[in-house]
């Protein structure tokens, strides 16, 4: 592997793994959101905080890290965006800081979608802000979205994303794995409720 493809590895990574929610709860009196609700360090947890800003904030901050990851990378080494836009998702689900406790990639892979392919990041927000609002499920929004990425990848004639974009919806799903024996007993939460 190339040197650049290396730094732009480490530059994904880096960037990826910013707990921003676990940042901005500590900033503004919070506490520690891994002792919070479901214990994740996404917007959705943050939200249990009580306040709705500082999920927003935290929401805005994981799609931008894996925005400015696609596109710094490509800007420094033309070609390794793709490269850096995986190692941010793997960044952010699997944060060296934090024992490799990371979040559930949703917001994370809209931003790297955004510096990739915007059409195909549009029809992802639209499927997880549908059904977020239709179903006020948030886990179930969220691995959606991530499932109709590879599939709009597929229709959009982009076979250079879709098999990355597998990989990384097979990723976010696994994250959501504890939701989803909630959702089989009929357990999971809607949001403003309880976990999630």
């Amino acid at each position: 592997m190339s040197s650049s493809l290396l730094l732009a590895l480490a530059l994904g990574y880096l960037l990826g793994s910013i707990p921003f929610g676990l940042i901005l709860t500590r900033l503004f009196g919070k506490g520690d959101i891994r002792a919070i609700g479901s214990g994740n360090i996404g917007a959705t947890n943050v939200l249990r905080t009580g306040s709705k800003g500082l999920a927003a904030a935290t929401l805005i901050l994981d799609a931008l890290k894996g925005t400015a990851a696609v596109l710094l990378a490509e800007y420094l080494w033309p070609g390794a965006g793709r490269i850096a836009g995986g190692a941010a998702l793997v960044g952010h689900l699997y944060p060296v800081w934090l024992r490799f406790k990371g979040g559930k990639g949703v917001a994370t892979l809209l931003g790297i979608l955004i510096g990739l392919a915007w059409p195909i990041a549009a029809i992802y927000a639209a499927v997880w802000i549908g059904l977020l609002l239709m179903l006020r499920i948030s886990s179930v929004a969220g691995m959606s979205a991530a499932v109709s990425a590879p599939i709009a990848a597929a229709l959009m004639g982009r076979p250079e994303l879709t098999t990355m974009l597998a990989a990384f919806a097979v990723l976010v799903v696994w994250q959501h794995r504890a939701n989803l024996v909630r959702l089989r007993a009929g357990t999971e939460p809607r949001v403003g409720r309880s976990k999630a």
